[in-house]
């Protein structure tokens, strides 16, 4: 049998195998997994790995101004950008503005990718308005058109959500089979120690950190926990930062409480250090949760590979140093007056392989599990994402485990001024990237049109099947 596409002589590996042998693709779809496939189309990938392409679970696309600020990578260049680091499918955020019907909402983001995505895509809803008419009619029907992952906040202006409100949602989402995401740091905590370092003066960007210390995750992270359990239903507290709010992650699954949790590579690399570089420097690293120390970089890994995370996300975020930093309207740094996001859609992958598989923090079945099976799991998209099996999507990145580079921010491929990784010798780098069987990403050269990117049905996540709304 010929199939359209034969890859040849690689090592595949998925989150539980890793197996020599051929993959044959024929209609955007794995097909057969042996030896001596032949096809139309053949790619000799011997000396290298034929991995799952990634799924990136937490991004932001052109999304409404934060602080002011107008995200610049649309979804044309942020899915190039993530197609050209081994990703193949996004999930990024559609924003419920207040008051806004959230059809109009999910309407309004899949016109913003139409025609632009170059990968494919699904999306969580970002509620700042759960209202009995969101939580009793717009958000089940939206859960029956796919759309089961819904984010809160529990911090920042006309976003956070009381405890009430999120108590709601997650009744909701139990009822409806849906998944909430948590933003878990403590508002006001965060407003206390914001007004006290104003009145003092102490407005560096340095201060960053010290505006939402440990201790204000810390507690989120367990109250959210609370909710949850209260309820009875799953939630995901999103880019944990901190010891201690793995800590507190670890301490509830122990006790068979449901939920799982989300890292990200700016917890891995970046540290509050950096936020004190001269001048506004330190604008380029900020984000929210902040940086921490150099030691609890280490206390991360550990749970990435000891499974307390299930996912590693970019949380991209693409507001140009030239913009964002403040230094155009404002004479001295002000650590309030920057938006908090770093980009990363494209060097997630390689950072996570270069330095995890690389330096032996986690195996490979584990590199593939973290950054693509797990997130399709979660997401209901699986199996038709996140492995390499017959009959998903032939979404496959080839890697070439000894190719090194050192980072500068021409090579990646989004719309941004900077990125905080510059300077990075990785090992190990994507080659070609296939999203259904097309190279989209090759030899270098960026080969997808505009627009091929479709829209993804997720399904319930096998835990989230319908339930009454409270468990009590």
């Amino acid at each position: 049998m010929q199939f359209d596409l034969a890859i040849r002589n690689g090592t595949v590996a998925t989150a539980g195998d890793i197996v020599r042998c051929d993959v044959g693709i024929t209609d955007g779809k794995v097909a057969a997994l042996g030896t001596g496939l032949a096809g139309k189309e053949t790619i000799d990938a011997g000396g290298k790995l034929v991995l799952p392409g990634g799924i990136d679970s937490h991004v932001h696309i052109d999304e409404p101004p934060f602080y002011g600020v107008r995200s610049v990578d649309d979804f044309h260049a942020g899915t190039v950008s993530a197609a050209c680091g081994g990703t193949t499918t996004i999930v990024p955020f559609a924003q419920q503005i207040q008051g806004e019907n959230l059809r109009k909402t999910i309407n309004d983001y899949h016109k913003r990718a139409e025609g632009k995505a170059v990968i494919d895509y699904a999306f969580h809803v970002i509620l700042c308005d759960a209202n009995e008419q969101v939580l009793g009619q717009e958000l089940p029907a939206l859960v029956a058109d796919g759309y089961t992952s819904y984010k809160v906040y529990m911090t920042y202006e006309g976003l956070a959500q009381s405890d009430k409100d999120i108590l709601n949602l997650l009744a909701a989402s139990r009822r409806e089979g849906a998944l909430v995401m948590i933003h878990a740091e403590n508002d006001a905590c965060i407003h206390f120690i914001t007004d006290r370092l104003n009145r003092t003066g102490k407005t560096s960007l340095e201060q960053f950190a010290k505006m939402a210390p440990m201790a204000v995750e810390r507690e989120a992270t367990h109250r959210a926990i609370t909710l949850g359990e209260v309820v009875d239903t799953p939630i995901l507290i999103v880019h944990v930062s901190a010891r201690e709010a793995a800590e507190q992650i670890g301490w509830a699954q122990r006790r068979g409480i449901k939920v799982f949790g989300e890292t990200c590579p700016q917890y891995l690399f970046l540290s509050e250090e950096d936020l004190a570089r001269p001048g506004w420097e330190g604008a380029k690293f900020i984000c929210q949760p902040p940086p921490r120390d150099r030691g609890n970089q280490e206390t991360i890994w550990r749970g990435l590979a000891s499974g307390l995370f299930q996912v590693i996300s970019s949380d991209h975020c693409s507001f140009k140093f030239d913009s964002a930093s403040g230094k155009k309207h404002h004479h001295e740094p002000h650590f309030r007056h920057v938006p908090p996001g770093v980009p990363g859609i494209e060097l997630r992958l390689p950072l996570l392989f270069s330095e995890g598989v690389g330096k032996g923090r986690i195996d490979l079945n584990r590199f593939v599990a973290l950054t693509a099976t797990n997130a399709a799991k979660l997401y209901g998209l699986y199996p038709r994402k996140g492995t390499i099996a017959v009959g998903s999507d032939a979404d496959i990145a080839i890697w070439d485990p000894e190719r090194t580079a050192t980072v500068t921010h021409d090579m990646l491929h989004d719309n941004m001024d900077y990125t905080p990784y510059e300077g990075m010798t990785l090992k190990g780098l994507p080659v070609v990237t296939l999203s259904r069987g097309e190279a989209i990403w090759r030899d270098g050269e960026v080969r997808a049109k505009p627009g091929r990117g479709e829209f993804l049905r997720s399904e319930r996540h096998p835990t989230q099947e319908k339930q009454p709304a409270v468990a009590i």
